[in-house]
């Protein structure tokens, strides 16, 4: 256990955790909305810092982050618990688990970014379950890696308040942020959250810091992927953030508590990113389903494909070392390095610090 950032004391002798817009009120021995933020005494402890659910190098791909140095690998890990209550999440059993359920193991900041350094990855991810509840963690893990020359990213629901947002992302080099839906009814009734505060993250990252940013909807199909919500979502991004922050548009299947809605057709999908582009949205990509032409990067300028994908593993290269389109010369957002990673489509459980 760590003391936890972002508490304070009230008079009636509670303590509110002020990470998060849920502000919970806690008395001795209680645990927040999130379980793994608690009172102890007369302070908050972060109880799963320095305890992982697991490491595995993934394709940064996987995250999703297609402008973000394609093709390299990336540590992954999380811990357990999340500040949302997401009926449809497809990490359930970490997200939704008591911590002691699924930590399994040990390890501090300095293991992680030397075993990263030592797998030949580009970036540590902080995944599988939203990072801003081990925020502590994170970071300091954040700032090992930076001393390695190791970067950051934060795969996040972004429900965060913004003092603490400013603080946690100073220490990121990207972020996927999931923007669920763009109706607050939605965000209420099935995440148990609220939209504004995301938003709200959504225009600092992009006009505040220098954070490599993307966005993913995961559409259901009824719920958040009508004409008008994504029409009124996609021009929302290109006037708050721009037109060069790339969107995904994935596809959910069956699980949790919503196992009797239909997977995502395709059509969807493709009607999504047709809007999105309509709108502005100059980087709309397609996720959860085998199609190469929604998946892959195509230049803004003169059209032409860039970054050829299929699945996680990357196909036709046409990027100049300084990313710019061979064909027209327009620069691509993006960070990229130069020749494409090669790690493809892998995923690979590696052992980082001590079972527990």
């Amino acid at each position: 256990m760590s003391e936890a950032r972002y508490w304070r004391s009230l008079e009636s002798g509670r303590i509110v955790c002020e990470l998060c817009p849920r502000h919970c009120e806690l008395t001795e021995g209680q645990r927040g909305f999130c379980f793994v933020r608690a009172r102890e005494g007369d302070r908050l402890v972060s109880t799963t810092h320095g305890r992982s659910s697991g490491f595995c190098v993934d394709p940064i791909d996987k995250k999703p982050l297609n402008h973000f140095h394609p093709g390299s690998s990336v540590l992954s890990f999380g811990t357990a618990g999340c500040n949302l209550a997401c009926k449809f999440c497809q990490n359930w059993d970490i997200s939704k688990s008591r911590h002691m359920e699924r930590i399994a193991e040990m390890a501090t900041p300095e293991m992680i970014a030397q075993a990263a350094q030592r797998a030949g990855c580009r970036s540590v991810a902080y995944t599988y379950n939203d990072p801003v509840i081990f925020a502590e963690y994170a970071v300091d893990t954040a700032q090992a890696c930076r001393a390695l020359g190791v970067a950051s990213v934060a795969v996040t629901a972004g429900y965060m308040d913004p003092e603490p947002a400013a603080w946690f992302f100073s220490h990121m080099d990207a972020a996927n942020v999931d923007l669920k839906s763009f109706s607050e009814s939605f965000y209420r009734k099935l995440t148990g959250g609220h939209l504004q505060p995301v938003l709200e993250v959504l225009r600092y990252l992009a006009c505040e810091t220098e954070v490599w940013v993307e966005l993913t909807t995961l559409l259901i199909p009824g719920l958040n992927d009508s004409d008008q919500e994504l029409d009124a979502m996609t021009r929302w991004v290109v006037k708050e953030m721009g037109s060069e922050v790339p969107m995904h548009f994935s596809a959910f299947h069956p699980d949790w508590q919503m196992r009797e809605i239909p997977r995502t057709p395709p059509e969807t999908l493709f009607r999504a990113r047709r809007i999105a582009m309509g709108n502005g949205v100059r980087y709309a990509f397609i996720g959860n389903v085998n199609d190469w032409r929604g998946s892959s990067t195509w230049c803004a300028g003169c059209g032409q494909l860039l970054i050829e994908r299929n699945g996680y593993s990357l196909g036709r290269w046409e990027l100049t070392a300084d990313g710019c389109c061979r064909f027209c010369g327009q620069k691509i957002p993006g960070r990229f390095s130069g020749a494409p990673g090669q790690w493809g489509a892998r995923r690979t459980p590696i052992r980082v610090g001590a079972e527990i």
